[in-house]
């Protein structure tokens, strides 16, 4: 059956890998109520269909995204309460507890601009490469408000303190170099490479247990707020939950690669999963 189309987004597949892309190109992709509406019901989507195993977002064009519409998601609902409320909650759903939640490995793919409310969407990815030419700010001062939602909370979250605090109150941009040295991004690529290298990680993702990776994910984002004793009760509980959810995990198959067989060396290759 046919991906269902949409006016703000497309879903363009390449095997197993979905791209999930904002296009509104000649706005920069900018996002609208509209295009969050799209885009948290696609997401709700893709997280059952088994065709998907990993997820790309991506831009369409010359920018990655450049934050809200300002008239269409300010402005526009200034005056209609019910809109504004309905599209703040699609916008907080899609970008940050669906992405979070994700079952599947999620990559941002930055290409162009990144700015404002888009940095919540690329934290709540579990990777990001950019192109080194790829430009990040943070223009909300410059408008006469904060960054909002949960923009300021990221920026902490990813950043240290200072680094946060400067680029936002400056509103100076960065670039793709930048934003590895600054924690928000995994890698920096030249940009005829970024949709190759995206490929490459996620080709990575496919070769590795859904299930191991699903649950070390979530994992890592649970613990970040916990003390070292609630840590280590909860991460033996999620391995025990691993065990009993999947068969290859609970027969130990890569320990005896490791220790029995000698046929799997990490660093040394890649792991090669059993099929069936």
């Amino acid at each position: 059956m046919a991906d269902k189309t949409y006016e703000n987004i497309k879903i363009v597949r390449e095997g197993p890998i979905t791209f999930l892309t904002l296009n509104r190109p000649g706005k920069r992709n900018a996002m609208s109520p509209a295009l969050h509406y799209e885009m948290e019901e696609a997401m709700l989507f893709l997280a059952t269909d088994k065709a998907t195993r990993v997820l790309v977002l991506a831009g369409e064009g010359e920018a990655w995204c450049a934050g809200q519409d300002l008239k269409l998601y300010f402005r526009e609902t200034s005056n209609n309460p019910e809109e504004r409320r309905r599209s703040n909650a699609s916008s907080h759903r899609w970008r940050w507890d669906l992405m979070t939640t994700f079952p599947k490995p999620t990559i941002a793919m930055v290409n162009g601009y990144c700015f404002g409310a888009a940095f919540t969407q690329l934290c709540a990815c579990d990777f990001a490469i950019a192109a080194e030419d790829a430009t990040f700010g943070l223009s909300e001062v410059n408008w006469g408000i904060l960054p909002g939602g949960i923009v300021s909370w990221n920026l902490t979250d990813m950043m240290l303190p200072r680094h946060a605090l400067y680029y936002a109150t400056t509103g100076e941009p960065f670039d793709g170099k930048r934003a590895v040295e600054l924690g928000l991004v995994n890698f920096a690529v030249p940009k005829e490479k970024l949709r190759e290298e995206t490929m490459k990680l996620a080709e990575k993702m496919l070769k590795l247990n859904p299930s191991v990776v699903r649950y070390t994910k979530e994992a890592i984002r649970a613990v970040r707020g916990m003390t070292q004793e609630k840590a280590r009760d909860y991460l033996g509980a999620k391995q025990d939950s691993l065990h009993r959810a999947d068969k290859e995990i609970g027969d130990k198959v890569g320990m005896k690669k490791f220790l029995d067989d000698k046929s799997y060396r990490p660093g040394l290759g890649p792991y090669q999963r059993e099929e069936g």
